[in-house]
């Protein structure tokens, strides 16, 4: 089952210039998947640590993607200047365990969207970003985001994630034939 979770599956959307939307689903339900993306020890398995989300709090991103590959693997040269990184995020939206929204990059990236929908005992979770205007754009968010979702349904379906580095550069490619 953890191989078929690996597989980069690229359901992406640009639903407006500034805006990408990725949805899947989980192997768990959504007081699980809830977990996964608010409890900060957690969030580190397949995203950012740093802090807990929490309603009226500010939220802080850590950027250690050490975490995400089993095996020992070293950042790519275009990635490794971010590592140890922070950025304070607002948490907007908090309703456990349907919404959550957050700021993105300190806001310089506009807002992240994560929602949940219980389907029988699994989550569809469906993220939206908006307000990207890095010059990097959707395609970079919608690769680093593929590759990110792929690493937490791996994990929730008690998988594991050999090389986090080598599925980003598939979910590149993927994302990169998605978005056209």
């Amino acid at each position: 089952m953890a191989e078929a979770a690996l597989q980069i599956r690229p359901p992406i959307e640009r639903t407006a210039p500034d805006t990408i939307r990725l949805e899947r689903l989980l192997d768990a339900p959504p007081e699980t998947v809830w977990r996964y993306l608010t409890e900060a020890e957690l969030r580190a398995k397949w995203f950012m640590g740093g802090t807990d989300a929490v309603k009226g709090q500010e939220l802080t991103l850590l950027v250690d993607h050490d975490n995400l590959s089993d095996e020992e693997v070293p950042y790519p040269e275009g990635y490794a200047q971010f590592k140890g990184s922070t950025w304070n995020e607002t948490v907007s939206r908090f309703e456990p365990p349907h919404l959550l929204e957050t700021s993105f990059q300190g806001g310089k990236n506009g807002t992240v969207t994560y929602e949940l929908f219980r389907e029988g005992d699994r989550t569809r979770l469906v993220v939206t970003h908006g307000g990207i205007v890095s010059g990097t754009g959707a395609q970079d968010f919608g690769s680093g985001w593929n590759s990110h979702l792929t690493v937490l349904a791996a994990r929730l379906a008690g998988g594991g994630v050999p090389n986090f580095w080598a599925l980003h550069a598939q979910s590149r490619e993927a994302v990169a034939e998605a978005l056209g």
